[in-house]
């Protein structure tokens, strides 16, 4: 398992470098300036200067590399070194934000906790739903409880999240009046009323995804545990005379897991990216709202690093999911 582990890590990072440059490249190539959003007054001198003085005038692999070194090294001392105290943060230029002329690491540290809590317990809850509703629908084929599972689950699935959330904002806060239909990110928890505000201001958006992610786990969980509940050694165990509690929640259920990691594990990136949707409609200021205001202004350093971020996560947590495949299936080896 290590040795394998090693070799996915040692494939993993020339993957993930080809990756930042065609990013890189493509973002280049689109059209956007960083003066773009200058008063048409400024002198076209000043404007060169003002490209100049943010790298724009070097070779096209110089900035690439530039780039690569700040993202790999110098943000990452610079944010480690905001949350410890430490004095690591190297001196030296960033990479800055074209909108906001502030360093993109900066604005990523301060639009994470909105992120993780909105769309982090989104994924979380929708997990802790999906999957006792996939086991007891495999389990009961065909009852009363499968056919409203699939039912709920296929329009959970099919229904897209900006049209789920703006039927939640019309029902539950036009209609109803209980839940506000915008996040207030400037919000702090002091007393019980303040977390009362809060709890019911990040209702509607977690519900909204956790409604998506559990129609689709529970989908996969519902098929795997179907899968393995007409294999042999179900049938064997059942002979041997073991419970059927244990059969189904210990040998099938960690059977049916291995395909179900790898749809928990490809979507956990989501949570650190943001619902990028989800966070417009209820007006969260995180990490998927930076993106679309970054590509409505041509911010391109800002779009590079968050995608490339993304594309770090997936490669990682792909490498978990095949890490997790021998942890719950003793039969794979990778050596």
């Amino acid at each position: 398992m290590l040795s394998y582990t090693l070799r996915r890590l040692a494939f993993a990072i020339p993957t993930v470098l080809v990756i930042s440059l065609i990013v890189f490249l493509m973002l280049d190539m689109a059209p956007g300036d960083p003066t773009g959003s200058l008063p048409l007054t400024i002198p076209l001198e000043v404007r060169e200067q003002i490209r100049q003085s943010l790298g724009l005038g070097d070779p096209v692999m110089v900035r690439y590399f530039k780039w690569l070194y700040m993202m790999c090294f110098v943000e990452p001392l610079h944010i480690l070194a905001g949350l410890t105290g430490w004095d690591i943060a190297p001196e030296g230029p960033r990479i800055l934000s074209w909108q906001t002329r502030s360093p993109v690491g900066d604005i990523l540290v301060q639009r994470v906790p909105q992120t993780l809590w909105v769309v982090g317990l989104g994924y979380l809850f929708g997990i802790l739903i999906a999957l006792p509703i996939g086991v007891i629908s495999a389990y009961r084929q065909y009852s009363w409880f499968d056919q409203a599972g699939t039912f709920v689950s296929m329009i959970g699935f099919s229904v897209p999240t900006f049209f789920t959330g703006v039927v939640f904002i019309l029902i539950f806060s036009v209609w109803l009046g209980w839940f506000p239909s915008m996040y207030d990110t400037t919000h702090v928890v002091r007393d019980w009323n303040s977390f009362v505000f809060q709890a019911k201001q990040i209702a509607m958006p977690v519900a909204v995804l956790a409604l998506f992610n559990a129609s689709q786990i529970s989908r996969f969980m519902r098929a795997s545990m179907l899968d393995n509940l007409n294999q042999d050694y179900v049938r064997t165990a059942r002979a041997k005379g073991l419970g059927e509690k244990t059969v189904v929640l210990v040998h099938v259920l960690r059977n049916s897991m291995i395909p179900v990691v790898t749809v928990i594990a490809i979507g956990i990136p989501t949570v650190f990216t943001g619902a990028i949707i989800t966070e417009q409609i209820f007006r969260v200021n995180g990490l998927g709202d930076a993106l679309i205001r970054a590509i409505y202004v041509s911010d391109w350093p800002m779009v590079q690093t968050i995608t490339f971020i993304f594309a770090i996560l997936i490669v990682l947590f792909n490498l978990i999911a095949d890490v997790l495949y021998g942890i719950l299936d003793p039969r794979i080896r990778y050596d």
